[in-house]
């Protein structure tokens, strides 16, 4: 599915509100990636960096952090969403985070996007999006975070 092209605030005021705007495609969390995430925040946990002992952990095997799934927004919003005309786009914030089932290594993660507000600021817009990441084949979502993009003209 191609990425919805936005242009300039009202473009962003045409979007329509709690409607889905669309999916990602697949990322592959590989350990590689779970391991430069480690090293960059400093959490070593074995469940993340150790296969072998993460094999007999209560997954089974080595999960991605919950905190690399959200790290993902930058990402694989552009692959849902893209917003033209302004000079300048800020991660402003996430208003709610959760993490309800784990992301094994190797496993596909797909995001979803709904627009749930916009708000004007100064200088621009603030757009409140609800981001749902689903583990290829899994029943519950990995994570679901509420965050705020300003967007700046």
């Amino acid at each position: 599915m191609a990425a919805i092209i936005v242009n300039g605030v009202e473009g962003v005021r045409a979007l329509p509100i709690g409607e889905p705007l669309g999916q990602s495609g697949l990322y592959e969390v590989t350990q590689e990636a779970v391991n430069r995430f480690a090293d960059a925040t400093g959490d070593h946990q074995w469940i993340h960096v150790d296969p072998e002992r993460a094999r007999n952990g209560p997954f089974g095997g080595p999960i991605a952090h919950g905190y690399l799934t959200l790290s993902l927004v930058p990402r694989l919003l552009p692959e849902i969403i893209q917003l033209k005309g302004f000079s300048l786009g800020i991660n402003y914030g996430c208003e709610r985070v959760r993490f309800p089932s784990p992301v094994p290594v190797g496993s596909k993660l797909r995001a979803t996007a709904t627009l749930d507000h916009v708000a004007d600021v100064t200088g621009g817009v603030q757009l409140t999006i609800t981001m749902v990441f689903t583990v290829e084949g899994a029943a519950k979502p990995a994570c679901a975070a509420t965050i705020l993009l300003r967007q700046l003209v």
